[in-house]
Order: structure tokens, then C-alpha cells, then sequence
């Protein structure tokens, strides 16, 4: 069995154990082996604008704001901007800072006719540390995957 297979296969159980109604949940590490064993793959960054100026971003990620700073109002837009720039055959890693606003978005998506879609647990930054930081517990950033300041 491939090693895409195995990603697939737990992130499919993850989703089954967790209730999901959307294809399933990866980590970090394993969104990146999907994005690079499968064609289809686009990792879709939705945390804001200045997220992705001051944390820093994925190279290749296609990215939409779910919500916008200050105040993290809704893009009324998200969906249009999802549908132009995503094909809805795509292999979807949908990921945010922790997990939590990039759920919502594998929610919608998954109910707009998107039927690959995986939330990327831990997120950019990761969970949050006994000192209530990120970036040292989990995540994107301190797997050392791949990643520019923007």
C-alpha cells in the first residue's frame, strides 16, 4: 500500500471517529506528502491577509481569506473566489492557524459540491502551548515544512 493510500485510509478513519461530514482530517506532515503525490492536491490557505504578511504562508497555496482582520468579519465573497480559483475535482487541504475556521470551511465546501475535502488539523501555527503561544506545539510551521515570511 502506497503511502498516499495510508494518509487517505487514516484520514478517512479520522473522520468516521470524529463525526466529520467532509472526506477527512490530515496533519501537517501528511497534507505535505498529499500535495505531492497527488496531482489533483491544492492546499487552500483561508486565515486573513495579515496573517499570511506577518506569520508567513505556504509556497504554492491558493489563498482566500475565510475571515478578515480586524474584527475577522465573514468574506461575503468566499465561496465565488473558492469556485473560480478551486476546481471542485480537486483533492482539497483546507488549512487556517489551528484547525478550527479551516473545519468550517471544509464544512461548506464539502456542501458545495467539493468531494474531496480535508481539514489540515494543527493548522499554520499549531496548537497553543502551556504559555498560551503557538508555533511550538504542532503545526505546519514547527514541522518544518515548507514556508515563507511573507
Amino acid at each position: 500500500m502506497s503511502k498516499t493510500s495510508q494518509i487517505l485510509q487514516a484520514a478517512h478513519r479520522r473522520a468516521e471517529q470524529l463525526g466529520l461530514p467532509y472526506s477527512g482530517a490530515v496533519l501537517p506532515d501528511e497534507a505535505y506528502e498529499l500535495m505531492q503525490g497527488l496531482p489533483k492536491a491544492v492546499l487552500l490557505d483561508v486565515r486573513s491577509h495579515a496573517e499570511w504578511q506577518f506569520v508567513g504562508t505556504v509556497p504554492q497555496a491558493v489563498n482566500i481569506e475565510w475571515r478578515s482582520y480586524p474584527g475577522m468579519a465573514p468574506n461575503p465573497h468566499f465561496l465565488a473566489q473558492l469556485t473560480q480559483q478551486v476546481d471542485p475535482e480537486a483533492v482539497l487541504l483546507v488549512m487556517c492557524r489551528s484547525g478550527a475556521r479551516s473545519d468550517q470551511v471544509a464544512r461548506l465546501a464539502a456542501a458545495n459540491g467539493y468531494s474531496e475535502v480535508y481539514n489540515v488539523l494543527e493548522g499554520f501555527e499549531g496548537d497553543l502551548d502551556a504559555d498560551g503561544h503557538r508555533n511550538s506545539v504542532g503545526g505546519w510551521r514547527q514541522r518544518g515544512l515548507p514556508w515563507v515570511q511573507g
